[in-house]
């Protein structure tokens, strides 16, 4: 693939493991992973200036964030530094355009943030989309080991969670969260297994021709 960057994008059903694949793929390729933790856009304020001016200094690892970060101006259709800084459509555009950028530079993977959809029409990258599904069983017996919720609560919030980051993938794309043609590869964690899964998606960029 040359001098392409290789961008694995993961959309994942809450409790499938999407996040946990995401994070042991980056590590076993040795590139860098992102997800909510590290593209945090908060409702508040606080929240925000910590977003655009902390949330990847020396202390968090990532030097490359950092500067994409700081050096991002208002540009036309670009993110707004006004008075609806903290609007859900400007932290759209602000994530999507460090999305963009962290493309542009490195290789990596990226959980969530409708990463897939962001990168479609990206330059200079070798774009693999994946989708991380599970049966509800599986999903509820991987949510009550976070013990987040009280066991008879948890099935509700795992369809919320999940109506959630359907209702946000639509608003944002136009398109169907989980519809099999948005993506490259779907796998199903119930019979994978999250290291199987890993291969899986190793093997997919081997037969893509990217060299791991």
């Amino acid at each position: 693939m040359g001098d392409k960057k290789l961008v694995i994008t993961i959309g994942r059903q809450y409790g499938s493991g999407g996040n946990e694949i995401g994070r042991k793929l980056a590590g076993e390729l040795g590139i860098d992973f992102y997800d909510k933790n590290i593209l945090r856009m908060n409702s508040d304020e606080s929240g925000i200036k910590e977003s655009y001016f902390h949330l990847a200094d020396e202390k968090a690892g990532n030097r490359l964030l950092y500067r994409i970060i700081s050096s991002m101006t208002p540009e036309m259709r670009g993110p707004s530094f006004g008075s609806d800084l903290i609007s859900a459509d400007n932290l759209f555009r602000f994530q999507s355009e460090v999305i963009r950028k962290l493309a542009e530079e490195q290789s990596c993977v990226i959980v969530g943030r409708c990463a897939d959809y962001v990168l479609e029409d990206a330059d200079n990258i070798e774009l693999v989309r994946i989708f991380i599904y599970s049966d509800m069983d599986a999903r509820i017996r991987r949510v009550k080991e976070k013990e987040l919720y009280a066991p008879e609560d948890i099935k509700k919030n795992v369809k919320r969670i999940d109506k959630e980051r359907r209702n946000y993938y639509r608003y944002y794309t136009g398109r169907g969260w989980a519809d099999p043609e948005n993506y490259d590869l779907l796998i199903n964690t119930s019979t994978a297994g999250i290291k199987g899964s890993v291969r899986m998606i190793e093997e997919y960029i081997k037969i893509r021709g990217y060299n791991i």
